[in-house]
């Protein structure tokens, strides 16, 4: 089963206008998620933003999705799998799969998603 979920906006549609590129200082602009359900319990997050000050950003940026898709899905907790970032014209992009449960999963790159999501928004890093 294939669901995407895509999340635009305003800061999307005046992207154009940021000009801010890579580490270019400028404000973030979260150009949009996509999360597609691989399986019950595993999700990829694709994530898309300029103003991006390097990898740790993007992974934020994706976290933050993942967080928001599991409790979405009636989940807790996220556990972080795999995570690609590239950078291309200013634009970064990030291609990550979480698994998404009721319980803590085994592992060290855990998250509880509750605490995530509200982080993220103290964060104001987008959602999905």
């Amino acid at each position: 089963m294939r669901r995407a979920v895509q999340l635009a906006g305003i800061c999307a549609a005046l992207a154009g206008c940021a000009g801010a590129g890579a580490g270019g200082g400028g404000a973030p602009v979260y150009r949009g998620v996509e999360t597609v359900l691989l399986a019950d319990d595993l999700v990829n997050v694709r994530v898309a933003m300029s103003g991006a000050r390097g990898r740790a950003d993007v992974d934020a940026y994706a976290r933050c999705a993942a967080a928001q898709y599991a409790l979405i899905r009636g989940f807790g907790f996220a556990r972080h799998v795999r995570t690609a970032v590239a950078e291309t014209g200013g634009v970064w992009r990030g291609d990550a799969v979480y698994t998404i449960s009721a319980a803590l999963p085994a592992g060290l790159r855990t998250i509880d998603a509750e605490v995530t999501v509200a982080d993220c928004g103290a964060q104001r890093i987008p959602t999905v």
